[in-house]
């Protein structure tokens, strides 16, 4: 019955498109208050309709909490509002377009983003002059149309790609920016992303954590419920990058393009032979893995993800991180009872969320197994796999006794760093055997 209302009435406002873009555009524009939105809507139509004002008041209630909607979003609201439809219907020979609003919009963040201190860019004049471009290579970098994708010219392409098999038998793309885009791409991260705190349960790809502390709150415990996301980055649309832009209140036009700089469309040629499903991941506008931004705004993107799963967790008895696609929960005798149907509860909070679980790669570790997480054993303490440490120091002896360059099958253009870094990581983890591991590594003859 609604619905047909909504088409019935949706007739005449389409009649005279510009107005209700007009009207829809004073809404977006400056403050964001009952005051302000009925003052501009009324310098728009040009008289103090009493049902302006009401209408107002409604908008700002069903936006409250919300990202900052799209111009088409507003539109919609008014197409779906009775009080708008019946004032349109009463006063639709008398409604025009007194006067457009000129004047950019400003930044509305939603309340928790008030205090992040993020650069106000409120225009695309704005976002230009932040990123020191002009609007035509603004416009070709962000590729909001998708030429690049349309075109398949490796010469005009922004990214390097390299095409990955997994064990199994799907691929992994990654996709590598070259160095103008990737300098952009950097400055985002640094002077917006980097600014926003983390979900604390989130250890991948932050400063100061690492996949030690995303271990550490699950060892010594009776049971650890290990998950994995499948196509972790290329699930994130552009849609909901610009949509998270739009949580930081900058407005449509500068969040679509911040949006088009951190994501891709990756070109078609690239996948002849692959599966549907892959290009449909990678052919679409995604977030990019090999991208400097890409790890920080696939955790701000998964902020409610990891809000409901980490409430999920409290309420059962157990702990929680997330180290990129990998979820880790652990927990006591209580949480050990109810593991497989909590197991459940997980894959359906993912499943609304966007996400697809990699169920080959779900293991549930009781005690009398190997409990690990990210290539470190959590059992009693924090250890290295035995077989990782036996491996290295065998590489370690053979460097010894028959020289580095006899044991680089990696073709590492710094060994020695390579391997430096190997036995650091030991170090951290297990200090009594990284000492071992260093005695020998001291000993090698570069």
């Amino acid at each position: 019955m609604e619905h047909s209302a909504v088409v019935s009435h949706a007739n005449p406002v389409m009649r005279n498109p510009s107005l209700l873009r007009a009207l829809a555009r004073s809404f977006l524009a400056g403050e964001p208050t009952v005051e302000q939105i009925a003052a501009r809507a009324s310098r728009t139509l040009g008289r103090q309709w009493g049902w302006l004002r009401p209408l107002a008041q409604r908008y700002l209630r069903a936006v409250a909490g919300q990202p900052r909607p799209r111009h088409r979003d507003v539109i919609q609201f008014f197409l779906d509002d009775r009080g708008f439809r019946r004032a349109w219907s009463k006063h639709f020979h008398e409604l025009s377009v007194e006067q457009w609003l000129r004047e950019p919009q400003k930044m509305q963040p939603v309340p928790a983003a008030e205090a992040w201190n993020l650069p106000r860019i409120e225009s695309v004049g704005d976002l230009c002059d932040w990123l020191w471009l002009d609007p035509g290579q603004l416009e070709w970098f962000a590729d909001l149309k998708g030429l690049n994708h349309r075109k398949n010219r490796s010469l005009l392409s922004h990214y390097h790609y390299r095409v990955l098999s997994k064990r199994d038998g799907h691929i992994r793309l990654i996709e590598a920016p070259k160095p103008r885009l990737k300098k952009l791409q950097r400055q985002i991260l640094t002077e917006i992303l980097e600014r926003i705190p983390p979900h604390p349960c989130v250890h991948g790809f932050l400063k100061g954590r690492s996949i030690r502390t995303f271990a550490a709150p699950h060892t010594s415990q009776r049971v650890v419920l290990r998950m994995d996301l499948s196509d972790f980055f290329p699930t994130f649309a552009a849609a909901r990058i610009q949509t998270l832009f739009r949580t930081m209140g900058y407005p449509e036009p500068v969040a679509d393009l911040l949006g088009g700089i951190c994501t891709n469309q990756a070109p078609r040629n690239l996948f002849s032979g692959l599966t549907q499903e892959a290009r449909g991941l990678y052919c679409r506008p995604h977030l990019p893995q090999g991208a400097p931004a890409s790890p920080a705004l696939a955790n701000l993107c998964s902020y409610r993800l990891d809000c409901r799963l980490s409430g999920l967790a409290k309420s059962a008895g157990a702990r929680y991180t997330r180290y990129a696609d990998d979820l880790a929960f652990s927990g006591a005798e209580e949480f050990e009872r109810r593991v497989e149907r909590f197991s459940t509860h997980v894959a359906a909070i993912l499943l609304e969320e966007g996400f697809m679980v990699n169920h080959r790669k779900t293991r549930i570790m009781r005690q009398g197994v190997r409990q690990h997480l990210a290539g470190l054993v959590v059992n009693q303490h924090m250890n290295v796999k035995r077989t990782d440490f036996d491996r290295l120091k065998a590489i370690l002896t053979n460097c010894v006794r028959l020289g580095p360059d006899s044991q680089n099958r990696g073709d590492h253009p710094s060994f020695r760093a390579h391997l430096e870094g190997r036995v650091g990581f030991v170090e951290s983890i297990n200090p009594a055997r990284g000492r071992r591991l260093r005695a020998i590594l001291e000993r090698i003859p570069w």
